[in-house]
């Protein structure tokens, strides 16, 4: 199989390539080959692109001394009154229960897994980021463009052996990391499987990509288990949280608390010789239309709680999907200006490690 396969989402630029476009382009790419979608990375050849061998992921040394098998038995006695997020709706999910999320049953559902070449460059680099994508989703965005596999739950179910042997392949074909997208209602089981993948040979670092709403009781469980925290920061106030997120009143409160967390336990993240960042915390923020996420009160915060070198991408890809339609206020697309303004805040505040979409969105 020739890498040719993989350009088709690369050309436009890494970054601009959001997560729909590059499923899309991935289940064009199986129709070409007849093969329809790309549920599990099978039409990626393995290449020699690997993590640096002086680098060792943290899970591995709780792995050696069994604190890891501990760890994914606490989180998994969690879900019999599930509080794996801050709904704590209390769905017991080892009798089949179904909680807010829409997940049922202990074993994750998985819309897909496969090398990403859309996420930010210091994780793509030359193999691609390994991305795993869970389907639900605690939070429900009514904006979200993932929307089938977050809410409507596309995917298939699998155990946590299977899990393992995604992560393997992933890193068979030379991707950076295992990046978990959306992994919160499957902490347990990600657990598990990560300990099965370490007796293995995996020795790739793990992201954990999220909404940033997070208990602190359970980063705790993940404390020396993470390497990457790829948290959101999506809304500054309560009435909006409340009005986009599905009525997550605390989402502010949560995320910044959570945020600060994931900073005491992986600091910040500084790229190596050879570009990749393989530990510390990179947040994202999506800007939104009538500036109502509060992009510049986020600005301010990360620049007064966390060092000026903390990395922030910056996003102008907002997209009106899903439900956005039925609120006028995030029914368009940002403007040039809208985005500009976050940005320069940014840099006021001297924020000075800062992913941004330049060109037209700069001007």
């Amino acid at each position: 199989m020739k890498n040719e396969w993989i350009i088709p989402c690369n050309r436009n630029g890494l970054s601009g390539c959001t997560r729909r476009q590059f499923l899309s382009t991935a289940a064009s790419i199986g129709a070409l080959a007849g093969i329809g979608a790309i549920p599990f990375g099978g039409l990626f050849p393995k290449n020699t692109f690997a993590a640096t061998p002086m680098f060792e992921p943290a899970y591995l040394k709780l792995h050696r001394s069994g604190e890891l098998a501990d760890r994914a038995d606490a989180l998994w006695a969690v879900m019999e009154d599930c509080r794996l997020c801050p709904r704590q709706c209390g769905a017991n999910r080892h009798q089949g229960e179904t909680g807010f999320c829409r997940s049922s049953g202990t074993g994750p559902v998985i819309a897909s897994s496969h090398a990403h070449f859309g996420e930010e460059k210091p994780l793509v680099g030359r193999g691609g980021s390994g991305t795993v994508f869970f389907s639900h989703c605690s939070l429900r965005c009514v904006f979200c463009q993932n929307w089938d596999i977050s809410q409507l739950g596309r995917g298939k179910r699998l155990d946590h052996e299977a899990l393992a042997g995604m992560m393997l392949r992933l890193q068979e074909m030379g991707c950076h990391n295992i990046n978990l997208v959306t992994p919160t209602h499957y902490s347990a089981t990600i657990l598990k499987a990560l300990g099965i993948a370490a007796e293995q040979g995996l020795r790739l670092p793990i992201v954990y990509n999220t909404c940033g709403w997070e208990r602190l009781e359970i980063l705790s469980l993940l404390d020396g288990v993470v390497d990457i925290y790829l948290p959101d920061f999506k809304y500054w106030a309560n009435d909006k949280s409340v009005r986009f997120l599905s009525g997550a009143q605390d989402y502010p409160e949560t995320t910044r608390d959570a945020i600060l967390e994931m900073h005491r336990q992986v600091g910040v993240a500084r790229q190596a010789a050879d570009g990749i960042i393989r530990r510390g915390l990179m947040i994202r923020h999506l800007v939104m239309p009538n500036r109502s996420a509060g992009s510049q009160e986020i600005m301010g915060w990360i620049a007064e709680n966390l060092p000026n070198n903390t990395y922030v991408n910056i996003m102008a890809q907002y997209r009106p999907l899903h439900k956005a339609f039925d609120y006028p206020e995030i029914a368009r697309k940002i403007t040039r200006e809208e985005y500009r303004e976050v940005v320069q805040k940014a840099r006021d505040l001297g924020l000075d490690n800062l992913d941004v979409q330049g060109f037209w969105w700069l001007g």
